[in-house]
């Protein structure tokens, strides 16, 4: 279990439509001022594109301008930075939600759940396996939008050969997340963290998007009781939650549900 505290800043921007370039400076510029004060960033889903399956006709390889952009970024803030970008890889596009570490170390997880009512599924390639991993004393695993309305996906085993015994510690959300679904995303970020006896972070996007799509933002940081620490509210925002590693371990020691959970295992995608 972590037994430091872990900062998380949450940028919540308005992504513009088709404009990689004019993205990457964007965010940037937005998460430079975080030098020295937060241990990760967290940028939305497809952060330099927006949520298009047009777009994915210029998604770029991983030996395209965003990993190194990402590297370039994070060791400048001393700080990992992540989000999603639409990678071809081997002639496939993926929803890859990317995780660059100070030192250039890269990890990736594609997105599992592609979101039919959009035809995702019909032209992205779907992920195979969940991950999770050790940042800084923590346990992390990173998922994609539509990956947090599958619990059991999600859900955070006790009892396996990792730290503490658990999964993860800190789970992480990036998405672009439609306004007239934001009930249920507020509400599945909370849920997430109460029965996972976890941490939760979910960035969204705020704006219009070039499909007239509008997105509330809503971006927060839960704790393991599910208590907001962090609510961004509608407007472009970036803000960092600092999560206590003692205090999820107590909790942890003190209701040990994850004793009484059902065993189960995930199997990889098809």
């Amino acid at each position: 279990m972590p037994d430091t505290d872990l900062r998380v800043s949450l940028v919540q921007g308005d992504t513009l439509w088709h404009a990689p370039d004019a993205n990457r400076a964007m965010y940037r510029a937005q998460a430079l001022p975080l030098k020295g004060l937060t241990d990760l960033v967290v940028l939305p889903e497809t952060f330099t594109s927006g949520f298009s399956n047009e777009a994915i006709a210029e998604a770029e390889g991983m030996d395209g301008p965003t990993i190194p952009w990402m590297r370039a970024l994070a060791t400048e803030l001393d700080a990992a930075v992540t989000g999603s970008v639409q990678i071809n890889d081997r002639g496939r596009v993926y929803n890859r939600m990317l995780f660059v570490e100070p030192d250039g170390h890269l990890r990736h997880y594609d997105k599992r759940h592609l979101f039919r009512m959009a035809r995702e599924h019909e032209r992205y390639a779907p992920g195979r396996e969940r991950i999770s991993f050790d940042y800084r004393g923590w346990r992390i695993c990173p998922l994609v939008c539509y990956d947090l309305r599958f619990p059991v996906f999600c859900r955070n085993r006790h009892g396996h050969d990792t730290p503490g015994g658990f999964d993860y510690d800190l789970l992480l959300f990036v998405a672009n997340w439609p306004a007239p679904r934001r009930h249920a995303w507020r509400s599945l970020l909370v849920a997430r963290a109460i029965e996972n006896l976890a941490c939760v972070v979910g960035v969204n996007r705020v704006g219009t998007d070039g499909n007239e799509v509008p997105y509330a933002g809503d971006s927060m940081a839960i704790d393991h009781l599910g208590r907001t620490v962090l609510d961004l509210g509608e407007r472009p925002l970036v803000a960092t939650a600092s999560f206590s590693g003692a205090d999820l371990a107590a909790h942890r020691e003190r209701f040990p549900a994850q004793l009484d959970a059902d065993r189960f295992e995930l199997l990889p995608g098809d």
